[in-house]
């Protein structure tokens, strides 16, 4: 596994870079894995279809709930209709990277 982090330090806490899959089996965050291109990403999977935003709401609220943040804290910040998403978490940093820490398989 490598030491590569999925996020950085933003001025509003971190912005973390994530591959959803959507309409999965159930709602879930599966760890941090490398893409073929050494990106470094938080894996999550969610039920929810991938139209009219309905996945990338479904992902802001699994993240809110796994980080112990508020919704409002989690906004999708690019690649909206991609499957790799960057997203603002807003809060603590060294609380934030605490809890994402947690997701190293």
């Amino acid at each position: 596994m490598s030491a590569a982090r999925p996020w950085r330090p933003s001025p509003e806490g971190l912005t973390l870079t994530v591959r959803l899959t959507p309409k999965a089996a159930r709602d879930a965050v599966e760890g941090i894995e490398e893409l073929a291109d050494g990106t470094a990403v938080l894996k999550a999977r969610v039920r929810a279809v991938p139209e009219k935003g309905a996945a990338n709401k479904a992902l802001q609220a699994l993240l809110a709930k796994s980080l112990g943040l508020p919704k409002s804290a989690v906004a999708v910040t690019a690649g909206a209709t991609s499957r790799v998403k960057t997203l603002s978490l807003a809060g603590e940093a060294e609380e934030i990277e605490k809890r994402l820490e947690t997701f190293r398989a």
